[in-house]
């Protein structure tokens, strides 16, 4: 189980505004988290991953305090362990799709079975350079995984894979994600996208 209760000041194109969430994620969900461009659905993943704090608030993860400010206790994102899909997918760019994994992890057997879960066990030797956007995207996710996190954040995962290639490796994630226990929440875009595979939805907007 994660408790998130944060308050966190947004700068938008209307003026300050005031992302506010109180929620609990029980173990092993698949949350969709939607809404409109500017809410603060990127900013909600990053205060859970440790990677920006929140003005007032307080995460509870499995037990342990991620952060409470006021006792000013702020877990790094190392202590956290999340695995985190980037939408920009911050792939090292000197850096093969092999080495990326061996970043993360250095079991062998894993990372086989990750490339094959992500159909790029034929381009292991490939820098992000010589790989489509579909390629990194999926790049992106496997490195992620890599860590066998407890809990998985993804912005934006699936948006630059066509629909079968979608269907195809959200069918071969999901059974890895009951696996390994992980708690996912996925920022999505389109409504429609994660449909069927998702056991709850937030959808965050600012007032």
């Amino acid at each position: 189980m994660i408790t998130v209760d944060i308050e966190k000041q947004l700068k938008g194109y209307g003026g300050q505004q005031v992302l506010k969430i109180a929620r609990e994620f029980p173990t092993g969900s698949i949350t969709k988290i939607y809404g409109p461009s500017g809410a603060g659905k990127t900013t909600f993943l990053k205060i859970i991953a440790g990677l920006t704090d929140p003005e007032k608030g307080k995460i509870v993860a499995g037990g342990s305090t991620w952060l409470e400010t006021r006792a000013k206790i702020s877990l790094s994102p190392q202590r956290r362990k999340t695995g985190f899909v980037f939408q920009n997918y911050a792939l090292f760019p000197n850096m093969t799709v092999q080495r990326h994994l061996e970043y993360a992890t250095n079991d062998q057997q894993w990372i086989e079975r990750l490339l094959k879960t992500g159909k790029l066990d034929t381009l292991r030797t490939h820098e992000p350079t010589y790989l489509s956007g579909g390629q990194q995207q999926r790049l992106a996710i496997l490195r992620a995984l890599a860590i066998k996190p407890k809990l998985l954040l993804m912005d934006e995962p699936f948006s630059a894979l066509d629909p079968e290639m979608r269907a195809e490796l959200i069918g071969e994630l999901k059974p890895m994600w009951k696996e390994f226990g992980m708690t996912v929440l996925i920022v999505s875009h389109d409504q429609r996208e994660l449909d069927g595979i998702t056991d709850d939805e937030l959808m965050i907007s600012t007032p």
